[in-house]
């Protein structure tokens, strides 16, 4: 009989810092039946009394916790400890190390990575200038981009710009639908623009394409999915960015996480170059 973890995420702020920490940590472990209990902006000691009486109720309970008040973290592991629940503290250890190291006493304000500063605002403006330039919408002012990502129909252009904006980066996509599918901006001065070409395998497209037409309830298109047609149309977009000597990622395999980490290193790359 599988064993179902109940896993609790206690946060004193959105809890976002903990779920990217647990996705990584269960990514190590095959074959685990969990349930996520999420509770964000934890930040008494009645929140948590009342989610350790819900833990204590389940079978299999952990705890991970990110709470930067000292107090409240101990409360909640002294708690734990006579409850018998395995609980984990994830940021408190780091934060006394780098207190030592630096020779500074730390905050322990929750949510400080939050704060509206000016890398907050400029966030917030990548996010709504991507948004904006979405499937090669307003190109008129694609030169502002920070990055402009290039391919065929279905290579991850839309969710790897959002997700390069919330990391910061202003991010243009362009759909290479025919060889006039560039704007003159980048034809002129190719070499002026981080631009990198996004591709996959023609197989893999197919089957993306056809769920696509599937989920619109629309198989009339029999040229967006036609392999042949596919095959050409990745082919030209290869050529394309030969020509302009633009980088190339292949996405096949690639998580949108692992196409943006791989993109911000060629615009690091890119920087480094123009501003030397």
């Amino acid at each position: 009989m599988i064993n179902t973890y109940q896993i609790f995420l206690i946060s004193d702020s959105t809890g976002e810092t903990l779920e990217r920490i647990f996705l990584s940590l269960k990514a190590q472990f095959k074959n685990i039946d969990y349930k996520v209990n999420s509770y964000s902006f934890t930040r008494t000691e009645n929140q948590i009394s009342k989610i350790l009486d819900l833990a204590e109720k389940e079978k299999n309970s952990i705890i991970l916790y990110t709470i930067v008040d000292n107090n409240l973290a101990k409360t909640l592991a002294n708690a734990c400890s006579k409850k018998r629940i395995p609980c984990f503290g994830v940021l408190g250890s780091l934060i006394l190390s780098f207190s030592k190291l630096f020779n500074q006493r730390a905050s322990h304000e929750p949510s400080g990575q939050h704060i509206l500063n000016e890398e907050y605002y400029n966030r917030i403006e990548a996010i709504q200038y991507t948004m904006n330039h979405d499937d090669g919408n307003l190109l008129n002012d694609g030169e502002k981009s920070d990055i402009i990502l290039l391919g065929v129909s279905r290579t991850s252009k839309t969710p790897t710009s959002i997700y390069l904006a919330n990391k910061g980066y202003r991010t243009a996509n362009i759909p290479l639908v025919n060889k006039n599918s560039l704007p003159e901006f980048l034809k002129k001065n190719p070499e002026n623009f981080c631009v990198v070409g996004l591709t996959t395998e023609a197989e893999r497209l197919v089957d993306i394409r056809k769920n696509r037409m599937n989920s619109l309830k629309d198989n009339k298109n029999n040229d967006y999915t036609d392999l042949e047609k596919i095959k050409k149309e990745v082919d030209d977009a290869k050529d394309t960015f030969k020509k302009y000597k633009w980088p190339i990622i292949d996405v096949t395999r690639k998580s949108v996480e692992e196409t943006a980490a791989s993109v911000i290193k060629i615009h690091k790359i890119f920087s480094n170059k123009k501003n030397a």
